[in-house]
């Protein structure tokens, strides 16, 4: 069990570290998963050659100054081992008392040996039992606290001394509602000779309230000559719970209780991912705020547009030459505002579907920091081109037409004319006549002129603007690279959902190992077992 608990543990942190790189938890969530993290035993006391068949059963006295538990353990080992006062705080240390039989030499790291007081007996009837006298809990030093913190995981049993003036303890008591599930607790209404019967059944319906059917109460007075002391039941029912069989089912109750606990923190965690049905709508979402985006953008550089495409028609042997800088970039500090707004928009949105807002940002950040560049590629290329192919396919298939008008018609021209040259000079010395006259030259260079001028004038004043064929390649620039940007975009967030997924999943396994608990009838408590009466419902 402790095994399982373990790796179910480092799975959750490994879980946990993931998701928090992904942006899907916060620093607070892998903190308070971390916090989880102890999975300390009693057996981590104890090397292996110091147990034979089974440890011992490991009890503590808590409570707050001068509540009478140093006395109590002092009373049990019959002599004074423990620091008992009013002095506030009594108890500064740990104090283990134990049948020398056993060497408790090798304390975690974070149980210091220099703030631990260990004491032997050779008493037998108490060989299977480690008494520890724990500080003041309700101390103003914070080590103390933190003392009582470390060593709880290590604890079996808890006995829980309170007194006429105490019982109603707001810091321990604290301590025994956030704990309480993973342990087993005796209580003792210590200094019971100044104390009233109201107070008892107070005390008695405070344990019902936190949990407990049938609390199991002791009274005593740290003196013998009482006959409402009842120490001797107390010490009596402890050893009862020494044998090897309770120590294994206290084991398998707080694993199961640390499980369950683990669940609880986990479910929350969940429940903050968002559901699948949410996290889908978050296409549609970005389409959407993209689409109103794109128009504000489209609108607002309209007039860039304008004169970069002047520009671009007054500089256009220079954009056009390889290797030039000459181009200026359409994207300014205005869009890339807008730019900003929109994704802002778009994580608000999805904030109000209740998911995770982080992976976006996060995945998304990187297209932000490149949308500059790629409006710039996209509208430079574009221009490059329309200035290279000008107008349209009809515009320049028509100008391909008269250029070879230009070249053809002239030359056709110039042909008739000599064939008429040749043919009136044959004519003329077989007839007689007068040759071609000066009409006739006239007559033919106006036609040699006419086929040459009109296509050129054609070609002059038919010819696409350059400021046309630029404006019209920024906006097809622009459009491209609005098209990339919400392409990658939408491939994002396709991969964010996946990822979502695979988070989702990773954590309904993690909580149904945590709700998985494997039915051990040997381990199982029966109803009338002696030890419901000392766990937590």
């Amino acid at each position: 069990m402790d095994y399982d608990y373990s790796n179910l543990v480092k799975k959750t942190q490994h879980w946990a570290s993931q998701a928090q790189i992904n942006g899907w938890i916060n620093d607070d969530i892998v903190k308070q998963i971390y916090q989880h993290d102890d999975t300390s035993t009693s057996d981590t006391l104890f090397s292996k050659d110091d147990l034979s068949d089974s440890r011992p059963l490991i009890v503590a006295f808590m409570g707050g100054t001068g509540v009478g538990k140093s006395s109590l353990l002092n009373r049990l080992a019959g002599k004074a081992i423990a620091k008992a006062g009013v002095v506030r705080p009594t108890s500064r240390e740990v104090t283990l008392f134990h049948h020398n039989c056993f060497t408790i030499q090798h304390l975690p790291n974070s149980l210091p040996l220099g703030a631990t007081q260990i004491c032997h007996h050779n008493d037998d009837l108490k060989k299977n039992i480690v008494w520890i006298d724990m500080p003041d809990f309700d101390s103003t030093e914070s080590s103390n606290k933190k003392l009582v913190q470390q060593w709880l995981p290590h604890i079996d049993v808890l006995i829980y001394v309170v007194s006429p003036e105490r019982y109603k303890d707001q810091k321990a008591w604290q301590l025994l509602l956030s704990e309480g599930s993973q342990h087993a607790w005796l209580f003792v209404f210590n200094q019971w000779d100044r104390a009233e019967q109201e107070q008892y059944n107070d005390f008695n319906q405070q344990l019902h309230i936190a949990g407990f059917v049938e609390p199991l109460i002791f009274k005593t007075t740290c003196t013998t000559n009482l006959q409402s002391d009842e120490f001797t039941i107390l010490e009596d029912k402890i050893v009862s719970l020494s044998t090897t069989h309770i120590i294994k089912q206290l084991e398998h109750h707080g694993m199961q209780a640390r499980m369950l606990d683990l669940e609880q923190i986990l479910i929350p965690i969940k429940r903050s991912l968002g559901s699948n049905q949410a996290i889908q709508k978050t296409t549609n979402l970005w389409h959407s705020q993209w689409a109103l985006t794109n128009k504000l953008l489209k609108v607002g550089l309209t007039w860039p547009m304008q004169n970069l495409a002047t520009y671009s028609a007054e500089h256009a042997a220079d954009i056009l030459l390889p290797q030039t800088n000459a181009y200026i970039s359409l994207w300014d500090n205005w869009a890339q505002s807008r730019f900003d707004d929109g994704l802002n928009e778009f994580f608000m949105s999805i904030n109000q579907l209740e998911i995770p807002a982080g992976p976006f940002k996060r995945l998304i950040q990187a297209i932000r920091e490149d949308v500059p560049t790629i409006v710039q590629t996209q509208t430079e290329l574009a221009t490059r081109l329309a200035l290279i192919n000008p107008g349209n396919l009809v515009q320049r298939t028509f100008l391909k037409g008269i250029r070879l008008c230009e070249l053809i018609l002239p030359l056709l021209a110039m042909t008739w004319v000599g064939y008429k040259v040749f043919m009136g000079y044959y004519t003329s010395n077989l007839l007689d006549n007068h040759y071609l006259g000066i009409d006739f030259a006239v007559h033919s260079g106006l036609l040699i002129s006419l086929t040459w001028i009109i296509p050129f004038f054609i070609l002059k004043k038919a010819q696409p603007s350059l400021k046309y064929s630029a404006l019209k390649g920024l906006h097809k620039g622009l459009q491209n690279a609005f098209n990339i940007i919400e392409r990658d975009v939408s491939i994002r967030i396709s991969t964010i959902i996946e990822q979502h997924e695979v988070q989702v999943d990773e954590l309904s396994i993690l909580i149904e190992h945590c709700n998985t608990n494997v039915p051990n009838q040997d381990l199982s408590l029966a109803n009338d077992s002696p030890l419901n009466r000392m766990l937590m419902k």
